[in-house]
């Protein structure tokens, strides 16, 4: 029951539908009592041969009546029960979506996106369920059973109901134990769930990578286990789910036994007629519904008390207080980096300090260091995706806190190094950045990000479908067709974060060439890159090193120091030359 009082919101707002449908169940049960009551009549009537043959035809006429009428009632309440039922699996993955999209790297860190899915998916089905069927067992088998009582108790005999119904109290308290059995085993179910979802997208992801180091076998050996523990949990809820039926079954069949015993002495003792009996018995056949009903609604609410409750463990977070926001500072002038010290939640390793620089309007920072120097950590918190408690960032003399985070979300364009690619055609994948733009729009940022002429070989050109992340392209056409995208997005900053690692050194010139040639829109670009020849012509470049800026200035400056930058930078001009001889001796 506190499924039904957790959901009182969803009834609420659709109670038209839920109320309609309970008055049809109503009517329904009301209808379902009239047959066994013609029938005794019809037998008693036999029995007595005070019968006509028009009198039989209309209580025969009657009963199949009254059962067409309950068929299209039965119709009815289903379309509008199931119907609201299903409208609220649209609700809850609309805010489990809706609040997913909202979530900071914090938030992703902790939960899995398997296990996310499985909530998405799995356990929204399982609360619909208790939703619409839940609902229908409840009301049917209270109404049907209540209504049934009241006519054996007062029309035929108050001790021979008394007695027949005396199992139904102890199988009551069999079904709630077995109910709290449920729930926990039921929850046990769900996790091994949530488990297999994250082993099979980790492994479909990945799937390249097992292939090309050939950990099929081993892979394969550890999803066995995973897949054992989930069938283990599952059988465990079948064996307590399957004794639900068999104490239902045998509870009735002993009413049934008693019913006939007992009823069997009262008509020959002339208490009751046969007639009666038969409706009697007819009575307790209705009753047998609502148990199997209860038993059923018991199942199914315990099911979808687990999986509401996980999901309300990820989507059921505090309101916090309205804030009042800036308005988006309509001129760009600069942005400014001022990070005190940054460490990621619930740990202490210090990953970022004393991190200050500025940024102006046209600008291109390029941003480089050793690995696990710090460099996509800034990124993050660039883009707000990271809590920042010890500094801030300003724009244009404005903290990004005080900024609506989609306002200013929407004033950036990422492109990462590993790029994400729809299953759908170049075109659509393109206009992600901007739906409204024109073909003419597609085409200019294509051509600036030097993947127009590989758009064209292709079958279909820019209606060409790509397949999922874009599986058809190679790696350095996927992060030209990112940089295109966001080259659409009106933002007045663009982030690529290590975006040409997979493109060669000709091709990758010329789009920084296009990039400094699109200064029309006075765009803001920062730049990661473990290649240096990338950042040559940055306006600034920062070197980071144990999470602290290491050197500041531009190329020259840089490798006039004869530091890290001058030493990287060295190396790579010599192992570029070093190929290149090798190639044209090859």
């Amino acid at each position: 029951m506190q499924l039904f009082y957790k959901l009182n919101w969803y009834f609420l707002k659709e109670w038209k539908k839920y109320i309609s449908a309970i008055i049809l169940l109503i009517t329904i049960s009301l209808l379902q009592l009239i047959p066994p009551k013609l029938m005794g009549i019809l037998i008693d009537t036999i029995i007595k041969k005070k019968h006509s043959n028009d009198k039989i035809f209309y209580i025969v006429l009657s009963i199949f009546t009254i059962s067409t009428i309950v068929y299209i009632l039965r119709y009815m309440w289903r379309v509008l029960l199931f119907g609201a039922s299903y409208k609220l699996a649209i609700n809850l993955r609309s805010k489990i979506y809706k609040f997913l999209s909202k979530q900071n790297s914090d938030f992703y860190l902790k939960n899995k996106i398997g296990n996310l899915i499985a909530k998405s998916t799995n356990d929204v089905d399982r609360v619909v369920s208790a939703a619409g069927e839940g609902v229908l067992t409840l009301v049917d088998s209270v109404v049907i059973g209540s209504l049934v009582l009241i006519v054996m108790i007062f029309q035929i005999n108050f001790y021979l109901t008394i007695i027949s119904l005396l199992p139904m109290p102890i199988m009551a308290y069999i079904v709630k134990k077995y109910g709290e059995k449920l729930h926990k085993k039921f929850k046990k179910s769900q996790n091994a769930f949530s488990i297999l979802n994250n082993n099979t997208q980790e492994i479909l992801t990945s799937i390249r990578m097992i292939r090309s180091y050939g950990l099929e076998k081993i892979k394969l050996k550890k999803f066995k286990k995973v897949i054992k523990n989930v069938g283990k949990k599952n059988i465990e809820v079948s064996k307590v789910d399957a004794l639900f039926d068999p104490i239902i079954h045998i509870s009735i069949s002993i009413s049934n036994l008693l019913a006939i015993i007992l009823g069997g002495i009262l008509v020959i003792e002339n208490k009751i007629t046969l007639g009666e009996l038969t409706s009697f018995i007819m009575y307790l056949g209705l009753m047998m519904w609502p148990m199997l009903a209860l038993a059923w609604m018991f199942n199914i609410a315990e099911r979808g008390k687990v999986s509401l409750l996980r999901i309300q463990k990820i989507i059921k977070t505090k309101k916090e207080k309205k804030k009042n926001f800036s308005k988006f500072p309509k001129s760009h002038k600069n942005l400014q980096i001022k990070i005190y010290k940054f460490c990621y939640k619930n740990s202490n390793n210090i990953i970022l300090k004393n991190i200050y620089f500025k940024i102006k309007l046209g600008n291109t920072l390029g941003i480089c260091g050793p690995i696990g120097s710090g460099k996509t950590t800034l990124l993050n918190i660039i883009q707000n995706n990271l809590n920042l408690i010890k500094g801030k960032i300003l724009y244009n003399n404005v903290c990004i806190k005080n900024i609506k985070k989609k306002e200013w979300k929407s004033n950036l364009s990422v492109v990462n190094q590993n790029n994400f690619l729809f299953s759908d055609t170049i075109e659509n994948n393109i206009l992600i950045g901007n739906s409204k733009s024109s073909k003419k729009d597609v085409k200019k940022v294509s051509k600036l990000a030097y993947i127009h002429k590989d758009i064209l070989s292709f079958p279909n050109k820019y209606k060409t479908k790509i397949g999922e992340k874009g599986i058809m392209l190679s790696g350095g056409q996927k992060q030209r067709l990112s940089i295109a995208r966001a080259l659409l997005n009106d933002s007045k900053i663009i982030i690529l974060d290590d975006s040409l690692s997979a493109v060669d050194g000709k091709t990758e010139n010329k789009i920084l060439k296009n990039l400094k040639k699109n200064k029309e829109k006075n765009k803001t670009i920062i730049l990661v890159s473990h290649k240096l020849s990338t950042l040559i012509n940055a306006d600034k470049i920062i070197v980071l090193k144990n999470g602290r800026i290491d050197q500041i200035g531009n190329h020259k400056d840089l490798i006039k120091e004869k530091k890290w930058y001058y030493k990287m930078f060295k190396y790579q001009q010599l192992k570029k030359r070093l190929k290149k001889e090798t190639n044209e001796r090859d």
